[in-house]
């Protein structure tokens, strides 16, 4: 191996690519230089050299025999070099084959200093983690008392002379034997005396067998084992009468024979403890619940929703009942009446949940000549809205005549345990109870596909923990799980269980580890994952616990990228990219520890503003969003909106008290409340993928940190099989793309070209050389017109082509190295026609610019069927009344959402705006009043659509005010919302104020400054925010963002730009309040809007069922053509 003196100023290890640019351009000297790792190839450097501002990249490789050579000029010998420093000197030499000769080496930057012991971790006794001892053989008493010199211990020193068998025998000898069989001693003495040498001789050749113990081990446990084997039985038939529904593959486990070998031995004994420690529970349960408990609780009960129906203008009460097991929605006027009316499940063909009303929802039924008729419904709460959803679609699924799934729900928890063993019970973590966005009660009994936990300070083995996680699971859904992963670095573990009936659908399992402890080698901080491919889709799952201190947000950030960079999971052929682009869905986890960024003495000013559940004001110094908005950490994640309080730091034992102080020998140490346990993910684009529940635990209170769940319903893709194998090979799709270029972030002088993966391709495919077209301040723009390949996809079915994503990679001719990854859907639906599209290029979690221009997708005959997800969509109710014209120039970035949103027939619009009236229960039912209403839709917003917008003044809606989904959010009348007023003015002095913290909270917010935000802020609540849905994964705003950069346009003060905390349109952002718009509002403001009318403007989790499109219609997706779905470059 070459010699590296690592000690060197210039050379810079793992640096990435863009950071070395970033320190040549600081020096700004021809001929300054540095060298780092390559990141192409792992054995290889990289030397940087600065020339006219431009940064060359010369890669120095070892040969076979570790000599170094560098890859220079064509035309200049080459030159072998034993180690770093003799070929930098060599090329300070002019004229050498460089692009300049090399002259001011660039020193390293100096490394932050390294994590200090934790200070906020509790003081709860656990034994130390100790590295694995090396085998030693012999003498077997260094073992006993090493410590002591031989000339002490003469019994030692006569022992030390003995052999491994006397030594042993001895040992033996010293033991009470009088309850050992004599037959069971003499084969113990026999192995002592004979056969260990045989294991001995083995153990020294390397072996880890030990064949001689393993026969003895056999000996003594054959009456135990075939003790065992007829005892298992009988405890089993026992299990089998009280409880109906046996855990599966316990049949096959009985069913084991063979000889009494330690492994058996070992199984059948775990299974008798198991049986034992249950069977009593069983009988117990049964006993008080009747012989008939058990097999209901692993069905899904029948549910009965109260509701209120729309019938000739009159609001008539009237329930709802749900079978999911036998496939029908009842109608019935009295709960425990008769039926009314029955739709079997066919007859159910989509449910459409109004934006606007969180509580109302549209049923569309196919009637008796197959024609359709919208019910429509208000529920008592959203969340009851959301539990009837979730039962439908459940129904949905389990009658559906596909025989792999479209969509499974992912539950995701996150516990930092404190080093404290787990509470006895734990299934409010699994039922997503507690705070925030919680799961409804008559969703208890729906379990989830997949479970993912992740947990940070966890003193359990695995084992230990994975029995409690089976046995909370196995008491809440019935279901035995299949533990499909568990993988633990020090105390940071993560666990993956599966629905057993999903056991052959998983495959291609991978785990990892990467250390961001002390100096990135010790594993106390760092990250844990699990991926693997659920038929045709692949899933990866991070749990992380990163750097402590309110003060170290750019470690924080640090081991963010360190994460990214070396956690190896997934398909290894995707090698260019990192784990945001190598996975369908992506969920990041774990203790972040990112702080609510104010000073100490704020401390009791947040705790009150907790108590009145005032989480915006502190979510505006939230660190993670603030650094997630400045695009340093987790760009293009997506987190849904935080509505339950912070979950960290409490006292032990309780949910009522932060334990914010704690005294130290350095003085007072401060843990403000802070939202530390965050769950984010990150899916490709135009993939269905929605946030169900987003909260904390109220009753799990061992550690100082709350659990927190993220649940999420996600589509997925079978593992596609040919239904005529003769159509495809007449008609051979191909994926054309025309007239591209990239926009690269990069001081770098070198030729680009492109690598296309995909599943869909036999292998990846290579591009010509690009021309460079111009370089302006560090950026460059690649034009690719004739450098493309026609790629061939190796099935050409459309229903299995357009659930396809093409990974593209922007690589330099010279190093090999990316400069840029990004992400296009082949969901374009208009085949046979050019496309625009674009995207945005990241790499190693930096933004490095935009590819964008255009692709022609050509497929077979045929068209993609109908998603199961699709069963459930949103409709906004924006699309009554008429739609504004002229306004896509305007707003570029919300262009795409255009053709989702189809005109309705004329007495469709009457009828919901009829019903939206009679909703509102005042005189705006009148034509007059909507038409008053629809006056009030600017056409020049710079949106899509513009929503309808709240009442004047003094009108009350108190039924949509409340939403338990996110608890009580106003109180009484017009005093509510003069304190929902008051949000804006705090959120709008974010960040100028963190300098000096104290006035936000402390100071009384008056009524002028409440008038002077709503007039400032006004535009804000007239533009409403649709849903964020899968139509890219690089966000339209960062796209605009960049151009604006690019034509040097100046950017808006800080007061207009999106809080960082919050998905609700508090303030608009650039794309939405831009220099060309703000001139267009000069209409007075509307009063604030509510909570409630916010979180319906809220960007949720992307939701691809916003179209008004019908099942029956036959016309998935193919309405929203090519156009809307991408954004014209």
């Amino acid at each position: 191996m070459c010699a590296l003196s690592m000690d060197q100023c210039w050379y810079h290890g793992n640096i990435t690519r863009s950071k070395a640019e970033d320190l040549l351009s600081k020096v700004g000297k021809d001929g300054s230089f540095l060298v780092r790792a390559s990141e192409s190839i792992p054995s290889a450097y990289a030397l940087c050299v600065l020339y006219q501002n431009c940064v060359y990249t010369y890669r120095i490789l070892p040969n076979k025999e570790n000599k170094l050579i560098v890859q220079a000029s064509e035309g200049v010998p080459v030159k072998y070099f034993d180690n770093l420093d003799e070929l930098i000197e060599f090329y300070k030499k002019e004229n050498m084959g460089l692009v300049w000769h090399l002259k001011y080496a660039v020193q390293r930057e100096e490394e932050e200093a390294a994590d200090e012991p934790e200070e906020d971790v509790d003081p709860v006794p656990t034994p130390p983690i100790l590295p694995p001892r090396p085998f030693m053989v012999a003498p077997p008493t260094s073992e006993m008392k090493e410590v002591l010199p031989l000339n002490e211990n003469s019994r030692v020193a006569e022992v030390s002379k003995l052999s491994l068998s006397e030594t042993l025998l001895q040992r033996l000898q010293y033991q009470d034997t009088s309850s050992v069989s004599e037959e069971h001693l003499k084969f113990i003495q026999d192995y002592l005396r004979v056969h260990i040498t045989s294991d001995f001789e083995m153990v020294q050749t390397g072996s880890s067998s030990l064949p001689q113990l393993k026969k003895l081990l056999t000996v003594l446990c054959k009456e135990l084992f075939s003790e065992a084997s007829r005892t298992l039985p009988s405890l089993e038939s026992i299990q089998k009468v009280f409880d109906q529904q046996l855990p599966p593959g316990i049949h096959q486990r009985s069913q084991l024979l063979g000889e009494a070998s330690p492994v058996n031995v070992v199984l059948k004994l775990n299974q008798l403890i198991s049986l034992l420690s249950s069977v009593e529970e069983k009988v117990k349960t049964l006993l008080i619940e009747g012989p008939d408990s058990t097999h209901r609780r692993s069905l899904i009960p029948p549910v009965t929703f109260e509701v209120k129906a729309d019938s000739l203008g009159i609001s008539l009460k009237t329930h709802l009942k749900v079978d999911v097991e036998m496939g029908k929605l009842i109608i019935k006027k009295a709960k425990d009446g008769p039926e009314d009316k029955f739709y079997n499940h066919k007859k159910i063909l989509q449910l459409i949940k109004s934006q606007k009303f969180p509580n109302k929802l549209v049923i569309v039924l196919e009637t008796e000549r197959e024609k359709t008729q919208r019910k429509e419904y208000v529920f008592t709460d959203s969340k009851k809205r959301e539990g009837f959803c979730q039962l439908l679609q459940q129904m949905k699924n389990k009658h559906s005549e596909q025989p792999e799934p479209d969509m499974i729900t992912i539950f995701i928890g996150t516990w930092n345990m404190g080093a404290a063993p787990a509470p006895k019970k734990i299934t409010s973590w699994f039922l997503s109870k507690g705070q925030g966005k919680t799961r409804d009660d008559t969703a208890d009994y729906i379990p989830h596909d997949i479970y993912v936990i992740g947990t940070q300070e966890d003193p359990q083995g695995e084992k230990e923990w994975l029995e409690v996680l089976r046995q909370s699971l196995q008491e809440i859904t019935s279901i035995s799980f299949k533990v499909i992963a568990i993988h633990t670095l020090w105390n940071i573990r993560i666990v993956v269980l599966a629905k057993p009936e999903h056991e052959n659908r998983i495959s291609h399992i991978c785990t990892n580890n990467v250390k961001t402890g002390i100096a990135n080698t010790l594993g106390n901080k760092g990250a844990v994952g699990v991926s693997f491919m659920f038929n045709g889709t692949s899933l990866g799952f991070v749990n992380s616990h990163l750097t402590s201190g309110s003060e170290k947000k750019y470690r924080r950030n640090q081991n963010y990228m360190n994460i990214l960079r070396f956690l190896t999971l997934g398909d290894k052929k995707l090698s260019p990219f990192n784990i945001t682009h190598r996975f369908t869905h992506l969920f990041w986890l774990g203790d972040l520890n990112y702080r609510v960024e104010l000073p100490p003495t704020e401390a009791e000013n947040i705790i009150q503003r907790i108590r009145q559940q005032q989480y915006p004001e502190l979510l505006g110094f939230d660190q993670l969003l603030m650094e997630k908005k400045d695009q340093k950490v987790f760009l293009q994640f997506e987190e849904e909106e935080i509505t339950f309080a912070p979950t960290y730091r409490f006292e032990r034992g309780t949910r009522e008290k932060y334990a914010y102080t704690k005294q130290k020998a350095t003085g007072m140490k401060y843990n403000l409340p802070s939202w530390c346990d965050r769950v984010l993910w990150k899916s490709y684009p135009m993939v269905h993928v929605v946030c169900q529940s987003y909260g904390c635990t109220s009753d799990i209170m061992t550690s100082d940190h709350s659990p927190v769940f993220a649940t999420f319903e996600v589509g997925v893709t079978s593992q596609f099989v040919s239904k005529n194998d003769s159509k495809y090979t007449e008609s051979q799709g191909q994926i054309e793309f025309l007239r591209c270029c990239a926009t690269l972030k990069t001081k770098s002088q070198t030729k680009f070209y492109i690598e296309f993966h995909s599943s869909c391709l036999e292998s990846f495919v290579k591009s010509q050389e690009g021309e460079n077209e111009d370089w302006n301040e560090g950026e460059l723009v690649v034009n690719f017109i004739e450098a493309l390949p026609k790629l061939t996809p190796i099935i050409s079915d459309p229903e299995y082509l357009l659930d396809q994503h093409i990974l593209v990679s922007i690589k330099s001719s010279d190093s090999d190295e990316s400069y840029g990854e990004g992400c296009i859907a082949l969901g374009i639906e208009a085949t046979e026609s050019l496309v625009p599209f674009h995207t945005v290029l990241t790499h190693h979690g930096e933004r490095t610019g935009v590819f964008q221009g255009e692709i022609k997708l050509q497929t077979s005959q045929g068209k993609q069927r109908e998603k199961l997800y699709d069963f459930v969509k949103t409709e906004r109710d924006e699309t009554i009344g008429q739609k504004p014209k002229g306004i896509s120039s305007l707003d570029p970035a919300k262009e795409w959402e255009q053709p989702i949103r189809k005109s309705k027939s004329t007495h469709l619009m009457a009828k919901e705006a009829a019903a939206v009236a009679r909703f509102r229960g005042n005189a705006s039912s009148s034509p007059d009043k909507e038409g008053k209403d629809d006056m009030l839709r600017p056409a020049d917003l710079g949106k899509g659509v513009a929503e309808p917008l709240l009442q004047e003044e003094g009108q009350q809606k108190p039924e949509m005010f409340d939403n338990p989904l996110y608890g009580t959010m106003s109180s009484k009348g017009k005093g509510a919302s003069k304190k929902e007023q008051d949000y804006p003015t705090a959120l709008r002095k974010e960040h100028p104020v963190i300098p000096n913290h104290g006035f936000l909270l402390t100071k009384p917010q008056d009524a002028d400054g409440s008038k002077s935000s709503n007039k400032q802020l006004s535009p804000s609540f007239w533009v409403p925010t649709p849903r964020s849905r899968s139509y890219t994964s690089c966000s339209q705003s960062e796209e605009k963002t960049m151009s604006e950069k690019a034509q040097g346009k100046q950017k808006p003060p800080a007061s207009l730009e999106n809080p960082a905390p919050l998905k609700k349109p508090v303030k608009p952002s650039r794309s939405e309040v831009g220099p060309s718009n703000q001139g267009q509002f000069s209409k007075p403001p509307l009063p604030s809007k509510s909570r409630a009318v916010l979180d319906m403007q809220s960007t949720k989790g992307r939701d691809y069922r916003e179209s008004s499109e019908l099942p029956h219609q036959g016309k998935h997706r193919t309405e929203e053509g090519p156009l809307g779905r991408t954004a014209t470059p």
